[in-house]
């Protein structure tokens, strides 16, 4: 069983990381500026192309998949689950409020599960596979994401800095780490208990900027994690926004190298 951590948190993650879409929606909005551009939504739907009946977006946030699928997939029946009511409010129904180690549905009755950006919140990874690879058909998939542990480098270097000048002592520890619970590194060996097949699709990319503020939206969206730097948040954030403006004035851009990948699950 993976331990609980404040990454894990159900009051946390409900009650003020997910209570609503503003920081989820700053971090997917960093992407408009992502070369070559992924369309994470139409990669979903192209690999549920053979699938007939009901998905269930386990952790949909905002919506994203949900809405793509039924604009690109009509024929096909949705659910969105999450376990924070907040962030539901915007996502159009039918949604409910559920835990994916614990799902409300029958065994065997979705023909598709997603679970996007999301496991590495759970407390019990394996658990929640087990979950999964229960709802769904015997023919059925599951498809996850998540990121590379060498994804974003520069962010963690960005805020290694930052850091260090706000408190006067030099390079501080990289930012708290949420997504490592669950990297694309480490995915295929949870998925993989209860899938014969797992396939990768990795999905490199970089993200240019010319100005400073979506890196600053980025790092201020993990605001609900505040606690576990190491240094003071607002400080850090600020001297980080210092320091991409004095980069972008001498080289004209801030790179962000993007390691994301999606994992197709089956029997």
């Amino acid at each position: 069983m993976t331990e609980p951590s404040t990454a894990t948190d159900r009051t946390r993650l409900a009650g003020s990381a997910y209570s609503s879409d503003r920081d989820l929606a700053a971090r997917q909005s960093i992407y408009q500026w992502q070369t070559p551009r992924h369309d994470l939504p139409a990669i979903v739907a192209e690999q549920l192309r053979a699938v007939r009946g009901l998905v269930v977006d386990v952790g949909c946030g905002n919506g994203r998949y949900v809405r793509r699928l039924r604009e690109d997939r009509p024929d096909l029946a949705s659910v969105g689950l999450d376990i924070a009511p907040g962030i539901l409010a915007t996502v159009p129904g039918p949604v409910a409020v559920a835990d994916v180690t614990r799902l409300p549905l029958a065994t065997g009755s979705a023909d598709a599960a997603l679970a996007m950006h999301m496991l590495y919140h759970v407390p019990d990874i394996p658990q929640a596979v087990r979950e999964l690879a229960r709802v769904v058909a015997r023919d059925g998939v599951v498809i996850a994401s998540t990121n590379s542990e060498r994804d974003k480098a520069e962010l963690d270097d960005l805020w290694h800095r930052a850091a260090g000048d706000v408190l006067g002592t030099g390079p501080q520890p990289v930012r708290f780490s949420i997504g490592a619970r669950f990297s694309l590194e480490k995915a295929p060996g949870f998925l993989g208990e209860e899938f014969g097949r797992v396939r990768t699709i990795e999905l490199p990319s970089t993200i240019t900027v010319r100005e400073p503020e979506p890196v600053v939206a980025y790092l201020a969206s993990w605001r609900a994690w505040a606690d576990q730097y190491d240094a003071p948040f607002d400080a850090t954030i600020e001297r980080a926004r210092a320091i991409v403006t004095d980069r972008i004035a001498r080289e004209g851009m801030f790179e962000i190298g993007c390691r994301a990948g999606i994992l197709v699950c089956r029997r």
